[in-house]
């Protein structure tokens, strides 16, 4: 039965509003959500860059994804930080100076027990003229005594002329006994060099000064210039001599101070109480060596 047009009508507009309510249950698009947008994806490496969206059709579910950060730092540059945060560290730094300070010390302390004093051996620093005197007030010595002395010393001298002309003889005959007389004068030689006998020459000067002798100084000098070139070592293999004055025997220096040995001092005054009781001053005794080559 054909339909009139209100039918029609009708029914288009049923099929219309069929239509839209068929196009209204179709389910709402849905909006972005914060996961979609900002949260999807953690930073991994903290850079908080922008995320650029994905997919090719545009439609507004699409999701975004993160920028690619790139590799992560490797090993190898990691440890310069490390080296730095290591160095800088107040623990290092207070290692450091406590080993400085450590090293310091050990250098200060081997050069305390390695280092030596270049003064000579006997020798009295900073003696005063006081102490000086002492010396040579306790060590006076009476006339009987230097007379001994004196005997004792031109045997010596005289014993010893005899075995250099015994052993000149003697070198004439052979090659050994020549050999013998240079090694006896350079034996000499050596007993008479002394380093320091320009120090010990300045406390000789002074003793001398103090005992009232200051104008026979040239002649005491020249005397012990020969007896012992002023050294307090020296030593004579012949007689036993030994001291800047050449004492015999030795031990008779042992009565001007227990170091006579091998202070230049104590035997200074040792041979200027033998000069006065022998001779009076150097003068006398220079004068007297001249003649004798002994005093």
């Amino acid at each position: 039965m054909p339909q009139s047009h209100g039918t029609r009508r009708r029914s288009s507009a049923s099929q219309k509003r069929g239509g839209s309510r068929r196009r209204d249950r179709r389910a709402p698009r849905p909006a972005p959500s914060p996961r979609d947008t900002h949260g999807a994806y953690d930073d991994p490496y903290g850079l908080d860059e922008p995320y650029e969206p994905y997919g090719d059709d545009g439609d507004s579910r699409r999701g975004r994804r993160p920028r690619d950060p790139g590799p992560p730092p490797r090993r190898d540059e990691r440890r310069p930080r490390r080296l730095r945060r290591i160095l800088t560290s107040n623990v290092t730094i207070t290692v450091v100076a406590l080993g400085v300070i450590m090293a310091g010390v050990v250098l200060i302390d081997l050069e305390e027990l390695t280092g030596e004093k270049s003064e000579p051996p006997g020798a009295a620093a900073g003696l005063s003229a006081n102490d000086m005197l002492a010396m040579m007030s306790g060590s006076d010595m009476d006339a009987v005594s230097a007379g001994a002395i004196a005997a004792a010393k031109k045997r010596a001298y005289e014993q010893h002329q005899r075995d250099l002309a015994e052993l000149k003889k003697k070198a004439e005959r052979d090659a050994q006994a020549r050999a013998k007389l240079k090694a006896e004068q350079e034996r000499e030689r050596l007993a008479k060099s002394n380093p320091t006998a320009k120090q010990n020459k300045a406390y000789g000067k002074k003793m001398n000064e103090l005992k009232g002798w200051g104008r026979c100084w040239p002649s005491l000098e020249t005397l012990w210039d020969h007896e012992s070139d002023w050294n307090e070592r020296a030593e004579n293999p012949s007689s036993g001599a030994y001291g800047i004055p050449q004492a015999l025997p030795a031990s008779k220096l042992a009565t001007a101070g227990s170091d006579w040995r091998t202070s230049s001092p104590t035997q200074i005054a040792w041979g200027l109480s033998y000069i006065k009781a022998r001779y009076k001053d150097p003068c006398r005794a220079w004068a007297f060596w001249q003649s004798h080559n002994w005093y």
